[in-house]
């Protein structure tokens, strides 16, 4: 019951995190692109193992950075939800 009644400027004055979130998977994914790039001309270039590693997390910050901006697509389109109205 109490919860009715609110008297707070939460849904007013709120902002939603979902710009900074994109503003840094964009640079994200796009450092992780250039990182995995160098690493593995690195490694074809020298032949040590630890470019090879260095490519391969910078390849994963990529993937999760695509990964987080295709949730916020879904989210921004509305989803499911959306879809069955």
């Amino acid at each position: 019951m109490w919860l009715r009644n609110r008297e707070g400027t939460e849904p007013v004055t709120a902002r939603s995190p979902l710009r900074v979130r994109r503003i840094l998977s964009l640079f994200a994914l796009v450092l992780g692109v250039i990182a995995a790039v160098f690493c593995t001309i690195q490694a074809m270039r020298t032949g040590e193992e630890v470019w090879r590693w260095e490519a391969a997390i910078a390849a994963l910050v990529a993937l999760s950075a695509a990964f987080s901006l295709l949730v916020l697509r879904h989210h921004r389109s509305g989803g499911q939800h959306r879809q069955q109205q």
